[in-house]
């Protein structure tokens, strides 16, 4: 005569236990221009006068998002390809 199994393999639930219940949305981050413009405590009234910002998002403009409306005022275009 056999035992009847007993134990997890008996009570093992299958698919998403989260099925139906509602998507916890998590804060957006900062971007890294973001993030270098707080640092130098700047706000988007004093992006444009700001060298230490200018330097930076010339370094790094083909690498992070920089707002097109900066660069266009630096006159600075990013280059598609540049990572290539």
């Amino acid at each position: 005569m056999r035992t009847p199994l007993v134990g997890p393999a008996l009570h093992r639930r299958r698919g998403n236990p989260n099925w139906g219940k509602p998507i916890l949305h998590t804060p957006a981050l900062a971007t890294e221009f973001e993030a270098k413009a707080q640092q130098l405590g700047l706000t988007k009234l004093t992006y444009p006068a700001s060298v230490q910002l200018r330097d930076w998002c010339e370094r790094n403009k083909n690498r992070c998002y920089v707002p097109e409306w900066l660069l266009a005022e630096w006159g600075m275009v990013v280059e598609l390809n540049a990572g290539n």
